[in-house]
């Protein structure tokens, strides 16, 4: 019989319901009832099978609060996508009762509500007659808030958040929302009241069979799933402490009992005490008799664990069970506990104890009724009802990855970073330049406030591009130079408005009028347009270039090509450890692959060569010279240069005596005994090197330990574990001389760039080492216990591509805004001498600077905001050229359209790199405190003034903010906001100036790391396995997986994985024969070697640095830093699980609402 004939009484699934009314609700979250007996068990949410629930009026909802037959509102007012922003609460609770309907039930097609009852028997899970609700003295409270929802439940289904309005809407709907497939029914023991969840068969077309892990939308024209149910399925519910996630997996019913109304919000008291017994371990004990632990079904992407086998039973269906990872209610004997205990360093959550099975569901809970089994596990939100990175990274790619990013209209939001797209310019800059935080902004400075959204931009001005697209093109103007505005300066660009017939043009940034210089004239066309506006890049493109005048350049003349200066540190630990050596013979073939200009046969490029230990030596390399000749500084607390002519020479007119010098080197040091050194006097050499020279260059500087020798720029140990969380922890952050920033200044003044090369084996002190090279703009590289077998491949590619990468001498960038706006605060590596002009000795194409902007005026709808970046700087060649990057954005009055338009990738660097900022001058804590506080406001202003109105007991987070919680405990969570006991201080401090200038791409990965199932790769295909979420829970022993973060490659191999795999892969007949030292995987001539060590490969090419590659056995010692970068999970140094802050998340945003 058809579905839509029915009376309809029960609100629409998904719809969150903040109470029945008509009678006394008691109190929910580990409140007792007055005369219940206490006991370790959670909060028991619905009633005992076979007592009926109350009924609220037909065609009522709740949540209205009127009288409506549609569905009601969704609770997302401003996105195309209704549900997915709505987090409502965590699953349906158990039901039972009601007999499964016809297999063939049909729904029309867009109808928003459906059910799978029959007629006559259940209208929409509730019974007709409301008979007054009888409960036995001990069953626990519900939650208020409640009211049912049933729905059908298909292995790969389930619905998220509010009804969707439409097909489209509901494929923007939250996935990775997934039950893994059920394996096949196995009948339960007798006496054992928990059956199993069933299986549904999935609908053609709509749901892969295999548990896909992908919510698959279904079009409109095929309608909601078929809802044949074979026997019913109920659902646990978990308690939580206050986190209702609307993501209801909703039951169906089973002859015999009246279902129990499921609860869809969580009312204002359900924020448990933060005191209580620990909560055991979710993996308590063996599973019980007739309840398998399924590991994880192999087809899927996202690898959620399966539910326990379905059960066959005849008869009616006695509870709930628990359903991927899910826990069922205890048995009602026990009264609630008092919700998640409060950890002792203020974090949130429960301590996850270990799991022995990776991946397999949770062991069943007991039955209701007659005996109880052993103690359940504790119930937990479920994870894969959460928002998952990994989906959203996949639906953008399916969405946006097939057609090119065309750059034309203002304020578009581009793909996110993790997305493989094509951009095609027409106007503004490529989203590989520039990214912002958002691309509406608020019209005012108090709308801006009230969102609390930083207003910023991440520009990265010498980005490599893909091969498919075009480099900016170079605009020459001759003598005269690019034509600007003559108030503001700005460069002529698409925005600029030409007038009185193309004689003069008015400035969009500041609205002056200036005269077009004659040489520049053209005719406008009838639309006011220029008639050479498509041969001209800045008319008609976001990024282009212009090559500069020597009004340009310094001192009124035109620069020399830059050079390149390779200091190395020559003391008894660098040659002991084959560095020395190492670096020579890699220097022999390196030189010939300088940068140079497109056309030009060899590179520009001068090289020079110094050693050093607590002495300096110089080389007099020229090419007229049988052999090279040293000379050595000993005064270096006065340092000069001893040798102008043949210091920086032409690698080829130098060749022989280079070589021979490489080949002397270490022979010449290979038995000293000099361990000390000094460093500043090494930077002070390069940069004096330079201005006799008269050019902008790179130092690059291989060294080995703390700089103790007496030298300028000294230091000290000043290590100090204790200083952690105290109020001087910021003092490791900071350099301990203030020598380091002056002589910083002079090598920017002089166009100097330092790039370190670091090989400490013990404190080198990162913090002061490292001021230079982040002033000028320059890279650090750590290599921390260096050893040649297994740092060698990883320091040599570093080296390389330092060397050869694109990079700008003697940078000066500006960002200009229009009218209503301006930059006011700059994060990354370079040097401001005022506020205006970001400085850098060098800038390669790897670095970001990130600007945020303040309101200084209103800005209006129609006109909108444009940014100009310039980027002043003289390329590897020696010519003196201008980058411009252009971009557009919307501006609004409306908040929804500014949450509705920002990219929660980009405003999580923006608040990694404001937050690593911040530990120079504050307490750690006071720093997470403040990243919290901020990101709780932002959701709290959506909530308050975008989403429609809804229980306090719900998390609503805009649709494309909706991983802002779980990216911003990863901030959190890092190594340097909350380091765990192994992490030192220098570690600290690099990753600190590392993320200063990483882009978005880099961040991203950094803080969420990739994992994937190599064992799931397709031998056969180019691509990647997809990836899984970053939780153990996700783990199987049988498998291995692979975990990058642009640092760090793991290769995680389980203690079960089959013996054929590990001979495959490692060239070993067994587990234990694996080598934990391997720095790359053995070449082997088989599909799964060769799949592997590409897929190795195509990842260590889309990162700026060479990934170190460490394999993990399970259980082995290496393990506990694996589980580090399993961000979802708990960390060993105190920071909260993603569920678990999830929760503390919402609890700051009712604390601000109310």
């Amino acid at each position: 019989m058809s579905v839509n004939q029915q009376a309809h009484t029960g609100p629409p699934y998904g719809q969150a319901q903040p109470g029945y009314q008509g009678y006394q609700q008691p109190g929910y979250g580990g409140q007792p009832l007055p005369g219940i007996p206490h006991s370790q068990y959670g909060a028991y949410n619905g009633p005992m099978p076979g007592y009926q629930q109350p009924v609220p009026p037909q065609g009522y909802f709740p949540s209205l609060g009127f009288p409506s037959k549609g569905s009601p509102v969704s609770l997302n007012s401003d996105t195309s996508s209704l549900a997915p922003n709505f987090i409502g609460l965590l699953r349906a609770p158990p039901t039972s009762g009601a007999p499964p309907p016809a297999s063939g039930a049909s729904l029309p097609s867009g109808h928003p509500v459906y059910s799978q009852f029959g007629q006559g028997d259940v209208q929409n899970g509730i019974p007709a007659s409301a008979a007054q609700m009888h409960r036995p003295p001990a069953s626990q409270p519900f939650l208020p808030g409640s009211a049912p929802t049933p729905v059908s439940q298909t292995s790969t289904f389930q619905q998220y958040g509010p009804p969707p309005g439409s097909a489209q809407q509901l494929s923007n709907q939250m996935a990775g929302m997934t039950i893994g497939s059920t394996s096949t029914p196995a009948p339960p023991p007798a006496g054992l009241g928990y059956g199993p969840p069933t299986s549904v068969p999935p609908v053609s077309g709509s749901f892969s069979a295999t548990g896909s892990g992908l919510y698959t939308p279904y079009t409109s024209g095929q309608g909601p799933p078929p809802t044949s149910v074979s026997q019913g399925l109920p659902l646990a519910q978990p308690p939580f402490s206050g986190q209702p996630i609307s993501t209801q997996r909703l039951p169906t019913q089973v002859p015999g009992f009246a279902p129990p109304p499921s609860s869809t919000g969580i009312g204002p008291s359900s924020y448990p005490p933060t005191t209580g017994a620990p909560r055991p371990s979710p993996m308590q004990g063996p599973p019980l008799p007739g309840q398998t632990v399924a590991g994880p079904p192999t087809s899927q992407p996202n690898h959620v664990s399966s539910p326990p086998p379905p059960s066959t039973m005849s008869g009616p269906h006695p509870g709930p069970s628990p359903m991927a990872g899910l826990h069922g209610p205890p048995p009602p004997t026990h009264p609630p506990q008092p919700g998640y205990q409060m950890q002792q360093n203020g974090s949130f959550g429960q301590a996850r104890g270990p799991q022995p099975n990776y991946g397999g569901a949770y062991p069943g809970t007991p039955n209701y009724g007659s005996q109880p089994g052993p103690p359940p596990p504790p119930k937990r939100l479920d994870p894969d009802s959460i928002p998952s990175p990994i989906q959203v990274i996949e639906d953008d790619r399916s969405n946006r990855g097939s057609e090119p990013f065309v750059t034309g209209v203002r304020g578009q939001v581009p793909p996110l970073v993790t997305t493989n797209f094509l951009v095609k310019d027409q106007g503004n800059a490529s989203p590989r330049y520039i990214r912002c935080t958002s691309y509406n902004i608020p019209c005012t400075s108090d709308m801006a406030k009230q969102s609390q959204v930083p207003l910023a931009a991440v520009i990265k001005p010498l980005a490599t591009l893909p091969p498919e697209e075009t480099l900016p093109y170079l605009v020459d103007h001759g003598e005269s130079g690019p034509v600007r505005c003559n108030r503001c300066k700005a460069y002529m660009c698409p925005f600029m408005q030409f007038i009185e017939g193309g004689r003069r043009f008015q400035c969009c940034f500041c609205s002056c009028v200036t005269e077009v210089p004659p040489h520049y004239f053209q005719h406008l066309d009838h639309t006011g347009k220029r008639v050479d506006f498509y041969d001209r890049p800045e008319l008609s493109l976001g990024s282009y270039e212009f090559l500069a005048t020597v009004d340009y350049c310094k001192n009124n003349k035109f620069p020399s090509p830059p050079a390149f200066i390779f200091m190395i540190d020559v003391s008894y630990n660098a040659v002991k450890s084959g560095l020395v050596r190492l670096i020579c013979e890699e220097l022999k073939s390196l030189l010939d692959y300088l940068p140079r200009e497109g056309n030009m046969e060899e590179s520009a490029i001068r090289v020079g060569f110094v050693t050093y230990n607590k002495v300096l030596h110089f080389y007099n390399v020229k090419s007229s010279l049988a052999q090279p000749q040293m000379m050595v500084v000993s005064d270096v607390a006065d340092m000069f240069v001893p040798l102008l002519d043949g210091f920086l020479v032409n690698v080829n007119e130098s060749r022989t005596v280079i070589a021979s010098l490489l080949d002397q080197i270490p022979e010449m040091f290979a038995d000293t005994r000099e361990t000390e050194t000094v460093f500043a006097p090494v930077i002070q050499a390069g940069l004096e090197a330079l201005k006799a020279a008269e050019c902008a260059g790179k130092l690059f500087i291989f060294h080995t330990s703390l700089p103790i020798a007496e030298a300028p720029g000294k230091l000290k140990n000043r290590d100090d574990k204790k200083l952690i969380n105290t109020d001087k922890e910021k003092t490791l952050f900071q350099p301990q001389t203030s020598f380091y920033n002056n002589l910083a200044k002079d090598c920017v003044a002089q166009g100097c760039c330092v790039d370190l090369f670091i090989f400490p084996n013990q404190y080198l002190d990162v913090a002061t080492l490292g001021v230079v090279t982040y002033q000028t703009g320059g890279s650090i590289y750590k290599y921390a216990y260096f050893q040649l077998e297994t740092d060698q491949d990883r320091f040599l590619n570093d080296l390389r591509r330092d060397v050869q990468k694109e990079v700008g001498f003697d940078a000066v960038m500006r960002v200009r805004t229009s009218t209503g706006i301006r930059a006011t605060d700059f994060f990354g590596a370079f040097y401001m001498s005022n506020t205006t002009d970001v400085e850098m000795a060098g800038l390669d194409c790897d670095k970001t600077i990130t600007v945020e902007f303040k309101h200084d005026d209103k800005l209006s709808e129609d006109s909108g905001a444009l940014l100009q970046c310039a980027l002043l700087y003289t390329s590897c060649a020696g010519q003196r050229r201008l980058r411009i990057h252009n971009l557009s954005l919307n501006c609004c009055t409306q908040l929804a359209d500014l949450y509705r338009n920002c990219e929660t990738d980009t405003l999580i660097n923006y608040l990694a790199k404001y937050a690593y900022r911040g530990v120079l001058n504050s307490p750690v804590k006071t720093v997470r405190d403040a990243l919290i506080n901020q990101c709780a406001q932002i959701l709290a202003c959506y909530r308050k003034n975008c989403a429609s109105p809804s229980s306090a007991g719900q998390l609503i987070l805009p649709e494309c903010m909706k991983l802002l919680p779980v990216y911003l405990n990863c901030v959190l969570k890092s190594d340097v906001l909350q380091p765990g006991p192994e992490v030192t201080t220098d570690d600290r401090a690099y990753i600190r100036q590392l993320v200063t200038s990483m882009d978005v791409a880099e961040t991203n990965v950094f803080f969420y790391p990739r994992l994937l199932p190599l064992t799931k790769a397709d031998v056969d295909s180019d691509s990647l396995p997809a990836a899984i979420r970053n939780s153990e829970e996700r783990l199987s022993k049988g498998d291995i997986y692979l975990l990058e973060n642009g640092l760090n490659i793991f290769v995680w191999v389980g203690v079960n994985v089959q013996q054929g795999l590990i001979q495959n892969l490692f060239g070993v007949s067994s587990f234990s024969q694996i080598s934990n030292t391997l720095s790359t995987l053995p070449v082997l001539e088989n599909p799964f070697s060769k799949k592997v060590r590409s897929v190795v490969d195509m990842l260590q090419v889309q990162r700026s640095r060479y990934m170190k590659l460490i394999i993990v056995k399970q259980e082995d010692k290496l393990e506990m830093l694996f589980k580090h970068f399993l961000v979802e999970d708990k960390s060993l140094s105190g920071g909260a699980s993603y569920v678990d802050f999830l929760c503390h998340m919402h609890k700051e945003i009712r604390q601000l609402l109310s």
